[in-house]
């Protein structure tokens, strides 16, 4: 198929899906478009970059510490919109900080390691980019169904990336491949890079797989049979993504998320024993790993036993060379400078590096012990949340604990906790514990008129279509 006709058809297809989709009538706020630019530009490119593909260059970053004006400016634009938007919903700072205290915890820490870092400013920016992530976040709870807001986020921004990518692929592969770290080829798609399309292809499959659950247990009819198409189809475009990416810890990670929404609903598994459940396979894990040596054997199996000794010499030497075990080096400051040229320099790492290829060595380089006991806390804290909400709310449980697990498998070899990332930005939507469901006064844009001061109920975690 010529490339031309191919982008049309993607285009055209594209465009069938959000008119089907606008159709539907959905209960979204004008608001939703906030979240879903976030999402959508952290989940492929920058503006910058957009802009470049499209014939307008020279606005890029020059450098890892200068970055670009242009993007740090759009991303700072969504993040104030966002506060006004909250602000105009009544959301409180102090109630918020309440119900997710070590989340608070970590963020205050995370700015107090910006005054010892060698790039203040930078991580400064950083920091203050992190903060978009819970923001929006906040912006879909606090829409008038929050599920529904969720699961139209999810579809909307895969219409774009999935179709996009596959074409790009297969047509266009001066922007849908590059040559990987190892110098093989490796299809990137829409994204910056191949285990990052790899990423958002598990975090979308994870989600419209628990979606199609939902939909399958819906009474029989024509709703119900075009969503099952729907969900399938976009299950499958993800899917063919996730191959494509040649990602083994996505898809790994992805499959451990599938075999926990699967194991969750069979009645024979007791929700209120779930933490005995967890300790309990994470001790046959260790036992099997010490016994057979299963991560080797998946290692060999998967073929990437060059890229796991690669990393394994990494986090050998990021062990070693880290001159701040308690502090860190400061908030997302380790990767930048001379130190990161140095790293380059040295022969073992000619693939040059840019994170730790494992969360938890990335944020004890940068934020040290502290960061690293906090990072632990907060995770605890959000496992408790999941666990609670398998009781209370079974199905939005079902798909955060599924979340939780595989994304906490998936920072083994990846750095999910940093930075604008898809990852990142799924940890803080199943984090964020937000109890306020129903606010007496509240202020919801719509297209055609403000709603202002009336009382709101908003659901509380149901499955909608």
């Amino acid at each position: 198929m010529p490339p031309t006709l191919a982008l049309l058809l993607t285009l055209g297809f594209i465009a069938f899906l959000f008119r089907r989709d606008f159709r539907e009538k959905p209960n979204l706020t004008t608001a939703f478009w906030i979240p879903f630019a976030w999402v959508f530009i952290i989940a492929s490119k920058t503006v910058t970059q957009w802009l470049s593909i499209f014939g307008v260059p020279g606005l890029g970053a020059t450098s890892a510490e200068e970055g670009s004006s242009l993007d740090a400016l759009v991303f700072l634009l969504l993040i104030v919109k966002g506060v006004r938007v909250l602000n105009r919903r009544r959301v409180s700072l102090a109630e918020f900080g309440q119900d997710n205290q070590w989340l608070i915890i970590f963020m205050i820490y995370c700015f107090l390691a910006i005054f010892w870092s060698d790039f203040p400013f930078v991580s400064l920016k950083r920091w203050i980019k992190i903060l978009g992530h819970p923001i929006m976040a906040l912006i879909i709870f606090t829409e008038p169904d929050p599920i529904e807001a969720t699961v139209r986020l999810m579809k909307r921004v895969a219409y774009l990336i999935f179709p996009i990518s596959i074409l790009w692929i297969k047509y266009y592969p001066a922007l849908g491949r590059q040559a990987g770290e190892w110098g093989a080829q490796s299809n990137i798609g829409i994204a910056g890079n191949k285990n990052e399309l790899g990423a958002i292809a598990f975090a979308f499959t994870l989600f419209f797989a628990w979606y199609f659950l939902q939909i399958w247990r819906m009474q029989k009819g024509k709703e119900r049979r075009d969503q099952v198409f729907l969900t399938a189809g976009l299950l499958f475009l993800s899917g063919y993504c996730l191959r494509k990416s040649h990602s083994s810890t996505s898809v790994l990670s992805c499959l451990l998320g599938l075999l926990l929404l699967v194991l969750l609903g069979l009645r024979v598994v007791n929700k209120r024993r779930i933490t005995a459940y967890v300790v309990a396979g994470f001790l046959i894990v260790i036992v099997a790993q010490l016994t057979f040596d299963v991560y080797g054997s998946v290692v060999d199996l998967t073929g990437h036993g060059s890229t796991i000794e690669g990393r394994g010499r990494l986090w050998d030497f990021l062990l070693q060379y880290n001159s701040s075990p308690i502090f860190g080096t400061g908030f997302e400051s380790f990767w930048l400078g001379d130190r990161l040229l140095k790293i380059w320099n040295m022969p073992e790492f000619w693939w040059r590096p840019t994170q730790a290829h494992n969360g938890y060595l990335e944020t004890y380089i940068n934020l040290g012990i502290v960061g690293l006991f906090l990072l632990a806390g907060w995770i605890v804290v959000t496992f408790n949340k999941c666990r609670r909400d398998l009781v209370t709310n079974f199905q939005w449980g079902r798909l955060t604990f599924a979340y939780l697990i595989s994304i906490l498998a998936h920072n083994w070899t990846e750095a999910g906790f940093k930075g604008l990332s898809v990852m990142y930005f799924i940890f803080f939507m199943i984090a964020i514990d937000y109890s306020r469901h129903w606010r007496p006064t509240e202020v919801f844009e719509d297209s055609s008129e403000t709603f202002a001061a009336r009382e709101v109920e908003v659901p509380m975690f149901v499955p909608a279509v």
